[in-house]
């Protein structure tokens, strides 16, 4: 079970941190990642983290602004967002992945998904 939180309005050039929380076995093994789907678009890969080495992956559009992180000893999944544009508004997700596995870009790799958390960035 993934739980996201942290969504909310935010001003252009504002910072939100998105967490998510997970329950279930072997979450140090479990590779994470965040997705998120724009208005009118498709969902779309953000960010990831593996849960073998702890290596980290944000797509390049976004790495200068955004960075993933996880905290195994609270079963977490982070999100941080700096310089905030309308653009980035819609829904974040986080998945999760089999323990064990590789971490992925790809949406249909990851068999666990949350709720989704709103981010508004707007004036």
């Amino acid at each position: 079970h993934l739980e996201e939180s942290g969504g909310g309005l935010v001003q252009p050039g504002g910072s939100l941190k998105l967490s998510c929380a997970a329950s279930g076995r072997a979450f140090s093994q479990t590779p994470l990642a965040w997705f998120r789907q724009l208005p009118g678009k498709e969902r779309e890969f953000v960010a990831a983290v593996s849960g073998r080495d702890g290596g980290t992956f944000v797509v390049d559009s976004l790495k200068d602004r955004f960075g993933i992180s996880r905290d195994n000893g609270k079963d977490t999944l982070y999100l941080q967002m700096d310089g905030l544009v309308p653009e980035d508004t819609g829904t974040y997700y986080c998945a999760a992945r089999e323990p064990g596995t590789w971490y992925s870009n790809l949406a249909r790799d990851y068999a666990f998904w949350g709720q989704g958390t709103q981010v508004t960035v707007s004036a």
